[in-house]
């Protein structure tokens, strides 16, 4: 009985924690300073999980918004310091890609089409797969 109490006060902490709130991403200014290649790929993906996890929970307004995101940051990335030399030929026609597919996905969020959201979410991890910094 003793130490049935002791592991339920141990595991009690566990079953009570909250989740961490996602952290929201500014807009970037847009007469802004060239960033690094390195911390908008970081950003390209961090604004894909949220959009993914808002996607889940039905959050069309905030997949939106995340879409919009996506694309700034796509446009940023054309403009990035200190791209690797092996991204540098296909950076261009990637990112591209990246804004056309965050624009698709904010024209399904606001039709709140699941199949078209899915659709342009996956084909979003694509591109930003693409741009990965190891190869």
């Amino acid at each position: 009985m003793r130490r049935r109490l002791l592991l339920g006060l141990l595991l009690l902490p566990l079953g009570c924690a909250v989740p961490a709130e996602r952290v929201s991403l500014q807009p970037l200014p847009e007469n802004g300073q060239v960033l690094p290649y390195a911390e908008l790929l970081s950003r390209a993906r961090g604004q894909s999980r949220a959009a993914l996890d808002a996607y889940y929970l039905d959050h069309w307004a905030e997949v939106e918004d995340l879409a919009k995101g996506i694309e700034q940051t796509a446009r940023f990335l054309s403009k990035a310091d200190d791209i690797p030399k092996t991204k540098k030929d296909v950076l261009t026609e990637v990112s591209s890609d990246l804004a056309k597919n965050a624009q698709k996905l904010k024209t399904a969020a606001a039709a709140k089409n699941v199949k078209d959201t899915s659709a342009a979410l996956q084909q979003i991890y694509d591109k930003v797969r693409e741009l990965r910094l190891s190869e």
